[in-house]
């Protein structure tokens, strides 16, 4: 019987690609309420973990538990509507619209009204108050009637993160929030990802370790698509194969 505080796990995860094992045997357990960082060198499996998880892969075998439920088999917008929602690498916003309107988008589609482009403005002014109140979580409010298309890069993401709160997630899978960010940026988006883990479960990967050893509550290492190691980020960073496998320190 699985914990009540235990919300995602995976049992025996694997998936094979014509011979190759990309994923193998991963028994994952991520608690509730917490943030949980994956995090390993390049080619250690994380986005085809992650592929796995936000079901845009099947797995070859093993299964995924999303709050006590068999979510393996799954479509992905059925994952969705249990409230286990990913938030992408690359920015998926309508460039050419508002962030106003990006997010009232999101909020349409998580109320089940879909892209109602057609009605009428006031039908769609009903959302505003409720997308306001996600623009100015995430810090944009300022930007509210700028096209997605002119925001800075950093606060793209932030906008992606607020379309990804619309959908109201339990909890968020995040493919890592700070790629391609200077230091500032890094350092806002951080900031807000520990906000918005106040009341939900939040899943990241991860390269940025100063992020990983600031944020997270539990780290779990892969390599060769295997679990290599579990802790917190003290645990981890002094575990003799990790800093050998992902920061190339060998043994002493």
């Amino acid at each position: 019987m699985m914990s009540d505080d235990i919300i995602l796990s995976t049992e025996n995860l694997t998936k094979e690609f014509a011979g190759f094992t990309a994923v193998n045997g991963i028994d994952l357990k991520v608690r509730r309420g917490t943030i949980h960082a994956l995090i390993g060198p390049n080619g250690a499996g994380k986005t085809t973990f992650f592929n796995l998880l936000s079901k845009f892969l099947s797995p070859t075998r093993g299964r995924i538990m999303f709050k006590g439920r068999d979510i393996t088999a799954m479509a992905p917008a059925d994952v969705a509507r249990r409230g286990l929602v990913r938030s992408f690498q690359i920015s998926a916003v309508f460039p050419h619209m508002s962030v106003l309107e990006n997010v009232r988008i999101a909020l349409q589609r998580s109320r089940g009204s879909s892209f109602d482009f057609w009605r009428s403005a006031s039908a769609l002014n009903r959302f505003n108050a409720r997308a306001m109140q996600l623009i100015d979580d995430v810090g944009l409010t300022s930007f509210a009637d700028c096209a997605a298309v002119e925001l800075p890069y950093g606060r793209k993401r932030a906008l992606e993160i607020a379309t990804t709160l619309a959908l109201e997630p339990e909890m968020l899978l995040l493919d890592e929030p700070t790629a391609g960010m200077g230091h500032e940026d890094i350092e806002r988006i951080a900031q807000l990802i520990k906000r918005v883990a106040v009341e939900r479960t939040v899943l990241m990967v991860e390269h940025n370790l100063s992020v990983v050893a600031d944020l997270s509550d539990h780290i779990t290492v892969l390599t060769r698509g295997q679990v290599l190691a579990e802790g917190d980020y003290a645990a981890v960073s002094n575990n003799a194969d990790v800093r050998e496998a992902y920061m190339g320190v060998g043994h002493d």
